[in-house]
């Protein structure tokens, strides 16, 4: 009697998903509930988890196979013991005894890679038993590779001066590497948002200097409290719904011929990930203080770089906030998330001269980028949302009284 392994239920809005990494070899011994596969769609990466003990007897769809719910994956072989023949494992137990080590050495070392460690891996030519893992388990994280490519750089003897000498033409070379699922998505998304919306943007200045005072003066109490550190992001979504709220045409969207308006405030995070950039969404933020929003932008954080972000997660949202500025970006125009109707890009917050009552001073200022589909919202709304949450951004004091 075998166990059937299937693929999961995809989400309603995916047809097919791809296999991404398998944590388990034919003849490996495997616990209940222990991960055997990821399978990657358009949105997340689901686990498909083991549902008894046993032995992996067969694997039938390999890494890179394109597969549709409830297609067989594997079969577990319930209460057998590791080592026992099956399919597979006989035909590994033909092998020399050189090769039945070097397989077994590769067992155990990939055993438990997230898709992001084996990339890693890949680009730099190790060997996962060279790593030593410190995630759960043992497990190899991006950490443990950065950690041990920066300690084998730094035991690397310096190379004694040479006269430099010409590349031979054999030393140029390319790596052709297929597109994830979700960045097949993202860049379908993308194109599809810059020819099927009438997308302007329009910039505006903002003086970050109150926000920087009242988080140096509160920070600490504020951490304490409230178990999390008070950062921009919540300054910033309080003023983005906010402005919602003054502005409804912002946080509509078109449907056909008609306008929907939403009476809900849902507002999509950019958030850049080891698969690519991803959108999950902070939900009712009207409802939220600024404690409550710190910690639910950072749990979405953790769970977009991890790969958890589940489906629910990431559908709706209303309107989308991305921060360049964690990268450096000084001004951008971005890209509207359809069928979202507008956009707010925040950037590197840089001290410039400022004229101030007739006088020049030096203030951290910050570029506010909103792109916004023309055909829903006019210019008259687009600049009057801007300039609100530049008020209310200069002068905190306004999201308390409300004006």
């Amino acid at each position: 009697m075998t166990i059937e392994i299937l693929v999961p239920d995809l989400p309603e809005s995916v047809a097919d998903a791809t296999v991404a990494t398998w944590h388990k070899k034919p003849g490996d011994r495997v616990e209940r509930d222990d991960v055997l596969v990821d399978i990657e769609t358009d949105k997340v990466v689901l686990e498909v988890p083991a549902p008894e003990a046993g032995v992996l007897e067969e694997v039938l769809e390999e890494e890179g196979a394109t597969v549709l719910a409830k297609q067989l994956l594997a079969k577990i072989k319930p209460g057998a013991v590791a080592g026992e023949p099956t399919k597979d494992s006989t035909e590994a137990t033909e092998a020399s005894p050189d090769k039945r080590h070097k397989a077994t050495l590769t067992e155990e070392s990939n055993e438990a890679l997230s898709p992001a460690v084996r990339r890693l891996l890949a680009e730099h030519s190790l060997n996962p038993s060279d790593v030593k893992g410190t995630g759960v388990g043992g497990r190899i994280t991006r950490e443990d590779v950065d950690a041990h490519l920066a300690n084998a750089k730094k035991a690397a003897p310096e190379a004694p001066a040479a006269a430099p000498i010409e590349a031979p033409a054999t030393a140029r070379s390319q790596k052709r590497v297929p597109m994830t699922r979700l960045r097949k998505t993202v860049a379908k998304r993308l194109l599809e948002a810059k020819n099927s919306t009438a997308m302007l943007t329009t910039f505006n200045e903002v003086n970050m200097k109150p926000i920087m005072d009242l988080r140096a003066q509160y920070k600490d109490s504020f951490e304490k409290r409230h178990d999390t550190r008070l950062g921009f992001m919540s300054f910033y979504v309080k003023a983005v719904t906010e402005a919602l709220k003054r502005y409804p045409e912002v946080n509509a969207s078109i449907d056909g011929d008609d306008i929907v308006y939403h009476n809900y405030f849902d507002i999509s995070m950019a958030v850049s990930t080891p698969r690519g950039l991803v959108t999950p969404v902070l939900k009712d933020c009207d409802t939220l203080g600024f404690a409550d929003i710190e910690k639910g932008i950072k749990d979405l954080a953790i769970k977009g770089r991890d790969g958890k972000l589940t489906v629910d997660e990431l559908m709706g949202g209303n309107f989308t906030i991305t921060n360049g500025g964690v990268f450096g970006s000084l001004m951008s125009t971005p890209i509207i998330n359809p069928p979202q109707a507008a956009i707010l890009g925040m950037h590197k917050i840089q001290d410039r001269p400022m004229a101030v009552n007739g006088k020049v001073e030096i203030l951290p200022m910050m570029y506010l980028a909103l792109s916004y589909d023309h055909r829903l919202i006019d210019g008259r709304e687009s600049v009057g949302f801007l300039v609100t949450i530049k008020e209310l951004l200069e002068d905190p004091a306004r999201l308390l009284l409300d004006v």
